[in-house]
């Protein structure tokens, strides 16, 4: 029974590890993490180009794709959640991080890459009612200069960290 279920492991793994998956897998991988979910997709990135480096640009490409749409996601919770909120205590709240981000703008969305604070980042531009088609082009510049920089790192500048 144990040496079954491992190898059914074995084999969802093998089959998620294929290029023609893979891309797709990792799409979803980085829209889930964009979104107030605790997931990371640079391991995801970095696994697929060390499997098959000829898809380093697909893979930074899609990942940019799947972490921008995950933050218009994330953008259009905090946008539905000022709704609600407004809706039921008819004032808006305000706080110096609000007047903060307002004051930059969509520009502030350049800082969705960041970890722990980039995904809360697009849910209060929602909140605010930033622009969403400005934000989305922030989101994805600065999100396509992550995964460009962090993967190049760790392959070409830090390889021996990651193995053959």
């Amino acid at each position: 029974m144990e040496q079954s279920l491992m190898d059914a492991l074995a084999t969802l793994l093998a089959f998620f590890s294929l290029p023609q998956v893979g891309l797709p897998a990792l799409f979803l991988i980085a829209l889930f993490s964009a979104t107030l979910l605790p997931l990371g997709s640079e391991p995801a990135v970095l696994a697929l180009v060390k499997l098959e480096p000829t898809l380093f640009w697909p893979a930074v490409l899609v990942a940019t794709a799947g972490n921008t749409v995950g933050g218009g996601i994330t953008w259009a919770m905090g946008y539905g959640a000022e709704r609600v909120y407004e809706g039921r205590t008819h004032h808006s709240p305000g706080n110096r991080a609000l007047r903060w981000l307002e004051r930059f703008g969509p520009k502030a969305c350049l800082l969705s890459w960041l970890p722990v604070v980039g995904d809360p980042l697009c849910a209060v531009a929602g909140w605010l009612k930033l622009p969403f088609w400005p934000c989305m082009l922030y989101m994805l510049i600065g999100k396509f200069l992550r995964y460009l920089c962090m993967t190049a790192l760790l392959l070409w500048v830090f390889p021996g960290q990651w193995g053959a």
